[in-house]
């Protein structure tokens, strides 16, 4: 690929059926992304139609009807793909892709939530350290790009209620310090490497209480890339003008 210019998209839809009802066609024909991955499909294999053209598509499926699940949609042609962890305990409900590249590896993925009352924080932290075990050991082949739904605002700025929010799932003081662990492994958060301590940006509104209207949101969508692509790294952004979903589409440029 060398000194091509790469753009990535990455969105949690919030269920595919339903975005494609609305504008989500115009939109990725718009994006003319590379590489598309999307997390929260929410259906299982047969239950759309939705084949762009130019792109090879890869679906990984919860066995749980109408949850969860990652899809890919990529112009170049991967090397390899794997569905999951290749963990059984993990693999149950569809929430990571890996496409191997000449020159990098390229992860979509949709982090456990850990639900109310942090009921599920157990697993997620089973998660998290299963997940950063199988990123290190591609690390060490080639560099790898990171990108999904991680539930976990990283830092007090990622989220507008810090202090209201400090026991809730994806602000949890263990959910942030996996955060802090993986990219202290050797990855860049690129959204801050771009545009440093700037806030107010958010990836994810919820639908209630008018929240995004109000932008009082959480940034828990990101494009995670190993150290040595910091040169590579272009633009990335949240694309908070496109609707559809309760998340953005976050946006990484690599040249």
């Amino acid at each position: 690929m060398g000194e091509m210019k790469m753009k990535l998209i990455s969105w949690n839809v919030n269920g595919l059926r339903a975005i494609l009802g609305k504008d989500f066609k115009e939109q990725f024909a718009q994006f003319d992304a590379d590489i598309v991955g999307l997390q929260e499909i929410k259906l299982q294999e047969g239950q759309h139609d939705f084949e762009p053209e130019g792109y090879h598509a890869y679906y990984n499926y919860a066995i749980k009807k109408g949850y969860s699940g990652t899809a890919v949609y990529t112009k170049i042609v991967p090397l390899s793909v794997q569905y999951g962890l290749g963990e059984e305990e993990h693999d149950n409900e569809g929430r990571m892709i890996t496409l191997e590249f000449e020159d990098f590896y390229y992860i979509t993925v949709y982090t456990p939530n850990s639900q109310r009352e942090l009921k599920r924080l157990d697993y997620r932290m089973k998660w998290e350290e299963s997940f950063r075990e199988y990123v290190m050991a591609l690390d060490a082949k080639k560099p790898v790009i990171i990108c999904g739904d991680l539930n976990v605002a990283h830092k007090e700025i990622d989220l507008k209620n810090p202090k209201g929010n400090r026991r809730n799932p994806g602000f949890s003081d263990e959910e942030r310090e996996k955060m802090t662990t993986l990219l202290s492994s050797g990855f860049i958060d690129t959204f801050r490497h771009i545009h440093g301590d700037v806030e107010e940006r958010y990836s994810w509104w919820s639908y209630r209480f008018n929240s995004r209207a109000k932008n009082t949101g959480w940034r828990i969508d990101y494009f995670l890339v190993s150290k040595r692509l910091e040169d590579r790294i272009e633009d990335a952004d949240i694309l908070d003008q496109e609707y559809g979903s309760d998340h953005a589409p976050v946006l990484l440029v690599l040249k």
